[in-house]
């Protein structure tokens, strides 16, 4: 799998880690930056990633920051993206199977290194089920601001 990783100053110290796992896994990982923990802004990295999923078709996104909130909103902006702010292993696999999720989104001061690394093997080793889910995700695709999502 090819994976774009992007981050704030918040979740940098866990990105370095985060590249590292999914390089041992034998996973490509493209870091989109910062390059350091100085203070920049989430949303200009979480359109730099999600841009990049959207770009190249079949890749994967990882994005964290502090909390994993403000970024994977932000994600979630690019049309066709579906970032999900997850916290464990059930909820990255789930996020796969039930919203072809493309993005993984996590909190460096809420996860620690095991969890991320039970929440990277979920997501990898979890195909989108499709069936019933396929339409809500194409619901989900279909919404824009105001739209009736009967």
């Amino acid at each position: 799998m090819k994976f774009y990783i992007a981050t704030d100053h918040a979740g940098y110290a866990l990105k370095e880690f985060t590249k590292n796992y999914v390089r041992e896994l034998g996973h490509e990982i493209i870091d989109l930056g910062p390059e350091n923990a100085d203070r920049v802004d989430y949303p200009d990295f979480a359109k730099r990633c999600a841009n990049a999923v959207i770009e190249d078709e079949g890749s994967f996104g990882i994005l964290i920051c502090g909390t994993g909130i403000g970024i994977s909103i932000a994600a979630n902006k690019v049309a066709g993206i579906r970032a999900a702010l997850c916290h464990d292993a059930f909820t990255a696999g789930a996020t796969r199977a039930h919203n072809d999720a493309n993005i993984l989104c996590f909190g460096e001061r809420v996860v620690g290194k095991g969890v991320v690394e039970s929440m990277i093997d979920a997501f990898c080793n979890t195909e989108f089920e499709g069936g019933r889910h396929a339409g809500r995700v194409d619901k989900i695709e279909g919404c824009t601001l105001g739209a009736d999502l009967g």
